[in-house]
């Protein structure tokens, strides 16, 4: 008789089952096989919010096969992912196969390697049930406030809404910042910069006028500024200070989910779910030659920064040998963790760092090289020796004026050889300066004020949303990419330009309604509080029934405050107003949002009832008949092109059309991304194709 083991992902058994052999049946449950039912609540609130849980409709199949396999088996282990979810879709599979959850069969693989393998099994215990309570509690949480608070938001605006624990937090940040936009009021204001020239050098550098008469200036307005440039007519400008130092600029730590899914934003351009997916697919196997299915980093889902001693050896191996001894620190570094981390696993690493991303790239598609490539050299530079930066900063005077200006130079550049951590809105002030001597007088090439207007605050995009939501507490790590992807898809929130997140009228509506009557439920505070008792569920020290007990009991109260409150009352989602004309009534429509998004409505509604589709025209045209391509979405929100005369022509692609056209037939080209990405001409009689080169065809 077999041992048999039970992982979540099918791609992930596949690997594993390499590395145990003969022996060992490994099988996937692909995710949760049991949860609460669609049709209802399924928590008995009055009896201690027990859950009533069901086998899954779709995974009647697979928990068929479960069933066979571990009766046929001697034992079975439950090597499920090392997370909350895991924990309880291992705990349901005890319940299901018979398991006695305090036998020694959960095993856990932080990297899904031959030694992260061997260490998980031979290192079996039993099912935590106190992180078992922890997602229990976190899932009736989400249950009770969407079962109920949905159906009021069905009868107080349309039917179809949602409501959500984190995701109305979410909403609610992305509401407030816009308000905050809308209600800025730009202030004027002035500075005086200046260009000055040194004797040992014909470049001039930049300065800035900082203080006036031994106190800091503000200028408000061009009459003061006209002032202060007057005052310096003519004036002889003296070096009167300098100060030469070194500063050392150390690396970032290796990578958490969140640290990831905002790096992978800004450098890569990838959304969290994007990003998310290649990770997984990194951790759980890439078939490489010469060595089969290999996990190539640790698991993804982690808010730790520990690395393993074993780790940091190899990566000083591999620095000395690729960079020189220079390029190590003293002792290797070691990161400290957030208080509230959990530290079940490591941070996010490559498995084996000696695979480096040119090695590797031959077998990733474009997404997992672009995501394993920054992961390698973030892990690897967090590793190496700081870097040293010389830096200036000068003092020059004038009229009683005082000008600063600073400058720096890389004396050593230590991990920056590899990688540099991108932050939003951080631009490095300053350049090297010339040689500059105390007492020098100095050339006013130009002196000139400039003026200025405050800026409201930028809106989110994705990696500073989930900056502000984990540095707020609210969700974990991996509930950041399914948040965001929720309140997009429900339409409560929309991308403008770039990756800006802005609200949608629906979502700012709900949110004022939810602030008005249920102010808890989209309280920053509050829900990082549930995160916290949550997480102390997790670590034992309190009771998950009276977690709930103690929610529910407000939450009742105040469901049924705002139930009176609103009696008889709905709430309006506003239009926007277009010139587009009604092709029916000859009225102007209107821009909705429905259940699947935006679309056109007749002004004139219910009188007229005419709707149209918002179409979005792309550089390309058809290459069959010629007709404009339109962008168009699946109902699973995939991207897919096809063309505007659908009603005749029948062309449609997953690939972009692009504005370059057909050297061959002077046809639209298309662009095809992934592992075998190219340039290709989709017209049938010809076979014009080219590699994608991913540095021009953008």
């Amino acid at each position: 008789m077999a041992h048999l083991v039970i992982l979540e992902s099918p791609s992930k058994a596949k690997t594993v089952k390499k590395y145990l052999g003969d022996g060992y049946d490994v099988m996937a449950s692909t995710g949760h096989i049991i949860d609460l039912p669609k049709s209802k609540m399924g928590v008995d609130i009055e009896n201690d919010f027990k859950p009533q849980y069901v086998n899954m409709k779709d995974k009647s199949e697979i928990i068929k096969e479960l069933k066979k396999r571990a009766k046929s088996s001697d034992i079975v282990y439950l090597a499920t992912d090392p997370d909350r979810e895991g924990e309880a879709i291992a705990w349901h599979l005890s319940h299901l196969l018979n398991i006695d959850e305090n036998a020694p069969v959960r095993v856990t693989f932080n990297e899904i390697t031959k030694s992260g393998i061997q260490s998980g099994m031979q290192n079996p215990r039993k099912i935590d049930t106190d992180v078992v309570d922890a997602q229990q509690a976190r899932r009736i949480l989400d249950r009770i406030v969407g079962y109920k608070l949905s159906p009021f938001l069905w009868k107080k605006v349309r039917r179809g809404l949602s409501a959500g624990r984190v995701q109305s937090v979410a909403v609610r940040l992305i509401v407030d910042r816009e308000n905050e936009i809308r209600s800025f009021q730009s202030q004027e204001y002035w500075s005086i910069d200046a260009k000055f020239i040194a004797s040992s050098s014909k470049r001039a550098f930049s300065a800035k006028l900082a203080e006036v008469d031994g106190e800091k200036i503000e200028i408000s307005d061009e009459k003061s500024a006209n002032a202060i440039l007057e005052r310096l007519s003519g004036a002889e400008y003296t070096v009167t200070n300098l100060k030469k130092s070194q500063r050392k600029k150390q690396p970032a730590p290796p990578f958490t989910t969140s640290t990831l899914q905002q790096e992978a934003s800004r450098k890569l351009s990838f959304q969290a779910r994007r990003t998310m997916k290649a990770a997984q697919e990194l951790y759980e196997g890439i078939e490489v030659p010469g060595m089969g299915a290999v996990g190539l980093i640790t698991y993804m889902r982690t808010d730790s920064l520990r690395i393993s001693d074993e780790a940091k050896a190899a990566a000083a191996e591999l620095i000395k040998e690729l960079y020189g001894a220079d390029y190590l620190p003293e002792k290797p570094r070691a990161f400290r963790s957030k208080n509230n981390a959990q530290d079940a696993h490591e941070a996010i690493r490559p498995t084996t760092v000696s695979l480096t991303p040119e090695k590797l790239k031959s077998s990733l598609t474009s997404d997992q090289y672009k995501l394993y490539k920054l992961i390698w050299e973030r892990f690897m530079a967090s590793q190496m020796q700081n870097a040293v930066m010389d830096t200036v900063s000068v003092d020059i005077s004038a009229a009683g004026c005082l000008f600063k200006a600073s400058g720096y130079s890389v004396k050593f550049d230590g991990f920056t050889k590899l990688y540099e951590e991108s932050r939003d809105g951080d631009t490095e002030q300053g350049g090297t300066l010339p040689v500059i001597t105390k007492g020098e007088k100095l050339k006013a090439k130009e002196v000139k004020g400039n003026q200025h207007f405050t800026q409201p605050p930028a809106r989110y995009n994705e990696a500073s949303l989930i900056k502000e939501l984990e540095e707020n507490g609210i969700g974990r790590p991996s509930t950041y990419a399914p948040t965001i992807s929720t309140i997009l898809d429900r339409h409560y929130v929309e991308r403008e330009s770039g990756n800006q997140i802005k609200p949608t009228a629906l979502g700012e509506v709900i949110t004022e309604l939810l602030k008005s009557h249920f102010d808890n439920i989209v309280d920053v505070k509050f829900t990082a509080k549930m995160e916290n008792e949550l997480d102390s569920i997790e670590k034992g020290s309190v009771d998950w029934v009276q977690i709930l007990k103690n929610f529910y009991g407000r939450f009742a109260k105040t469901l049924e405050k705002a139930e009176t409150d609103m009696e008889g009352k709905r709430v309006k989602v506003p239009d926007e107003p277009t010139d587009i004309v009604c092709e029916q009534c000859g009225k102007n429509m209107v821009i909705k949002i429905g259940p699947y998004g935006k679309f056109l409505g007749c002004s004139g509604f219910p009188e007229c009832t005419f709707t149209k589709k918002i179409v979005t025209e792309t550089k390309g045209s058809c290459p069959k008949c010629g007709k404009k391509m339109l962008a168009k979405k699946s109902k699973k929100g995939k991207p897919f092109y096809g063309c505007e005369n659908y009603q005749t022509c029948n062309f449609m692609t997953w690939d972009l059309p692009i504005e370059e056209k057909c050297p061959e037939c002077g046809k639209t080209l298309f662009k095809k991304t992934g592992k075998l990405g190219k340039i290709y001409c989709a017209d049938e009689n010809c076979s014009y194709e080219r590699p994608l080169d991913n540095t021009k065809d953008k």
